[in-house]
């Protein structure tokens, strides 16, 4: 007898995973395909014939995350076989290769299969060929194109536009709740100059505004500013407090930043001299003494310099020394109000958008802009404010109010601000995306825009209006970008990207900002895979948006979480940064990080677990 034990061979019907069995298996899944299409075929008859065979692959993936194939995957790699986890952009072409190799690991002839209307190669060249129509071709040394939204500053400063494409904007995104028709003509013609000028492409998105569900007004706070010098641990001063002087009448910009902007009469303003003393008492009745200076020679105002903290309201009277010629300062913005909340108060918020006091006496309310907020909301739902920043429950719902219990908000309290974000997660509001000042902005998009980004999506009649419009407008060229930031859209994903395939140029956003608020922080990381996994089957590009590099663009340093979070970006087709002083340093660094995550990572293997986030009867 031999002292070698004999070798070890499993049967194609082993119980333990061998590839009889994963034959089996294999053939229940792609039995599972065609029933997918026959239950969304309302909705694929509907899709664009350059679309079709994409909207069957999405299906197929539908069909194929029914099932939790997390077991199945390891004994898939446990042969040496795909695990299924790329297999977004080809499915059927997937699952019949891997199931002919098992058969051939059985003993069967091998043949390669017919790998279905979207094979491997042909899967990912459609997503290829798409992000090139949709966002344009990238540049040569990374995958992943960088889109920034440009500052209002952009309408009048053709050399900051210039700074941004040559650093590495691919596209450029005008925000249409911010200017209006004028500003936005000439970001536009900065960005076609800048790219003619440069020869870098860049293209232009714009994000139409949608319904403004926001915080009503707060009573204007007190009109005073604060002037206070630099002091050390000590209170030695390290450097005076200083202001701007200009004129009321046709002011001019700060020669630095930092500076309190102080109004003043223009003639008044043209008699002073360099070394002039002005006196005053402030707004506590202290006497403060200030010496002006003219930083240049054609400065349109003055440097005010002193030594001690002054609070200056409008109509403080301004003396200078050794002459009789008095000036009131002009009006003073208004200081900026807040409610502040804690836990455990109870906030009221009403259909009426009077302004509200910041001194409330212990009974706090605002005002909401959106009146179907009242007519939808119930008891026990909850609501968050600013980003999420503040949250609680609805605990009592009125005709024109509704009163809600904070059961989140940061210790020592929150700050509520008039017109921040009012997110409620979960109710159905019947409001349509598109608003009359969506409408009336399109004239404009169509004519300078190359891609319209549709904010607050929920229903795919929203996407038929929009094709409607864009139609009428003889904007059917222009790309069309579904922003996903609501629970509801999330949750219609599938129905909201086959309605958006009735035409080409279709691509999505994840508005990570919204998003996160709605499904819950938690949830995020999630919710987000599970939108680029869809996409991907779709061959449909992504932008993914909102907190990339903030931190960075607004301080000029970047966190260590955010540089992570900027390189996990690179598995989306585009990536979106916003604006800040330090925008153009965050585009060289986000340039940086892309192309040399472009070496090392493209797209993602996944555990496919069963999801339950999508049906396909979430018509409404």
């Amino acid at each position: 007898m031999s002292s070698h034990p004999a070798p070890v061979t499993e049967s194609r019907t082993s119980p333990d995973g061998a590839p009889g069995v994963l034959i089996e298996e294999l053939d229940e899944l792609i039995g599972h395909l065609l029933p997918a299409e026959t239950a969304w075929s309302e909705w694929l008859q509907e899709v664009s014939p350059e679309y079709r065979f994409s909207a069957r692959n999405m299906v197929h993936y539908w069909a194929l995350r029914q099932r939790d194939l997390r077991r199945m995957q390891s004994r898939l790699a446990s042969f040496g076989l795909s695990s299924l986890g790329r297999s977004e952009p080809h499915v059927e072409g997937t699952l019949r290769l891997v199931r002919a190799a098992a058969a051939a690991m059985g003993g069967d002839p091998w043949h390669r299969p017919e790998s279905g209307d979207v094979d491997l190669e042909r899967g990912r060249e459609l997503l290829r060929s798409r992000a090139v129509e949709l966002l344009g071709s990238p540049p040569a040394d990374r995958r992943t194109r960088i889109m920034v939204t440009l500052p209002s500053a952009a309408a009048t400063d053709s050399g900051l536009v210039r700074e941004l494409v040559e650093r590495g904007m691919n596209l450029a995104r005008i925000n249409c709740a911010h200017d209006g028709p004028a500003a936005w003509s000439a970001m536009a013609a900065h960005v076609r100059s800048a790219s003619e000028v440069t020869g870098l492409p860049c293209l232009i998105a714009m994000d139409l505004a949608g319904p403004k569900l926001r915080t009503g007004p707060l009573q204007p706070g007190p009109r005073v500013v604060k002037i206070r010098p630099t002091r050390d641990a000590l209170g030695q001063v390290l450097a005076p407090a200083r202001a701007w002087l200009t004129s009321a009448e046709n002011p001019s910009p700060v020669p630095e930043p930092g500076l309190v902007t102080v109004p003043v009469d223009g003639g008044w303003l043209a008699r002073r001299q360099d070394g002039d003393v002005v006196r005053l008492r402030d707004s506590r009745g202290a006497k403060r003494a200030f010496v002006l200076t003219e930083p240049t020679a054609t400065a349109e105002g003055v440097l005010a310099t002193g030594v001690k903290t002054t609070y200056l309201t409008s109509g403080t009277v301004l003396h200078v020394d050794g002459i009789h010629d008095p000036c009131p300062v002009g009006l003073l913005p208004a200081r900026e109000q807040s409610l502040v909340l804690n836990r455990g108060d109870v906030l009221t918020v009403t259909r009426d958008l009077s302004p509200a006091p910041a001194d409330y006496g212990g009974a706090p309310w605002i005002g909401c802009t959106l009146p179907e907020v009242f007519d939808n909301v119930l008891v026990g739902q909850a609501i968050r404010f600013d980003d999420g920043r503040i949250g609680g429950e609805v605990i009592a719902v009125e005709r024109d109010s509704l009163r809600v219990r904070i059961d989140h908000a940061g210790f020592g309290g929150s700050k509520l601000r008039e017109g921040k974000g009012i997110n409620v997660p979960d109710t159905h509001l019947p409001v349509a995306a598109l608003t009359d000042k969506d409408v009336a902005d399109l004239a404009t998009v169509v004519d300078i825009a190359d891609i319209v980004q549709m904010s607050f999506v929920q229903r795919p009649s929203d996407i038929e209006r929009l094709h409607q419009e864009l139609h009428r407008l003889g904007g059917d060229g222009l790309g069309v970008v579904l922003k996903i930031e609501t629970r509801r859209a999330f949750e219609r994903l599938p129905q909201l990207l086959l309605t958006a395939m009735r035409r080409p140029g279709v691509g999505v956003m994840i508005a990570r900002g919204d998003l996160a608020v709605e499904v819950g922080y938690e949830r995020l990381a999630e919710v987000q895979e599970e939108i680029l996994w869809l996409c991907e089957a779709a061959h449909l590009p992504v932008i993914w948006a909102t907190q990339v590099l903030e931190q960075l663009a607004k301080s000029g340093l970047p966190s260590r979480a955010e540089i992570s979070d900027a390189a996990m970006a690179e598995r989306a087709e585009c990536v979106m940064l916003n604006k800040g002083p330090h925008i153009a340093d965050a585009i060289a660094v986000l340039d940086d990080i892309l192309g040399r995550m472009d070496e090392h990572h493209y797209k993602k293997n996944a555990l496919l677990r069963q999801l339950h986030s999508w049906k396909p009867d979430a018509t409404g």
